[in-house]
């Protein structure tokens, strides 16, 4: 029985709220632990200490929407694999969302710093063109940024529900359409 889309989007929008919210709770995290004057190696530790987590929680709490969906609605492998997809889509444009207000709005020197240090290491080694190609690149991060945080969080939770959904349904191959 397959779940119709309306309701495939609203509890997906939901729970792809919770999941970006996790990532965005270690993101935040992250910057203002690197912020508070905490000695350089406490800092990397605490940073991987809460990335695990993160990481951690965010395939616990995908396993526990997809489990939980599948049981109570009866749904196939493929049917659970497009629940996870679309919570991966709706949790990527939501983290992304708030990754781009950050570097636009709370830290809007954020790319600017770090391309102006890279430009100072290596000036000596780069040409006038590509210190200039470099200089260039630096407005167009922010949406870069954006789009490559949106692709590569879309990604790793389409793959996440793959996996899960082979894990928990095993009655028909989610990428092919029985139609």
């Amino acid at each position: 029985m397959a779940i119709d889309k309306k309701t495939l989007w609203s509890d997906a929008g939901k729970r792809g709220l919770i999941l970006g919210g996790m990532s965005i709770a270690y993101f935040i995290s992250a910057a203002v632990l690197g912020k508070q004057g905490v000695p350089p190696v406490v800092s990397m530790i605490l940073s991987a200490m809460l990335w695990i987590i993160k990481f951690g929680g965010c395939i616990l709490l995908m396993w526990v929407f997809l489990r939980s969906a599948a049981q109570a609605n009866g749904h196939s492998r493929r049917d659970t694999f497009r629940y996870g997809r679309a919570i991966a889509v709706c949790s990527a444009l939501f983290y992304s969302a708030v990754y781009l207000a950050w570097v636009l709005f709370v830290q809007p020197d954020f790319f600017a710093e770090s391309f102006d240090a890279a430009i100072q290491l290596y000036s000596g080694f780069m040409t006038q063109d590509s210190l200039d190609a470099m200089q260039n690149m630096k407005s167009s991060m922010p949406t870069v940024s954006f789009f490559t945080n949106f692709i590569w969080c879309w990604l790793y939770g389409t793959i996440l529900s793959a996996i899960l959904s082979g894990i928990l349904c095993k009655d028909d191959n989610p990428f092919i359409d029985e139609q």
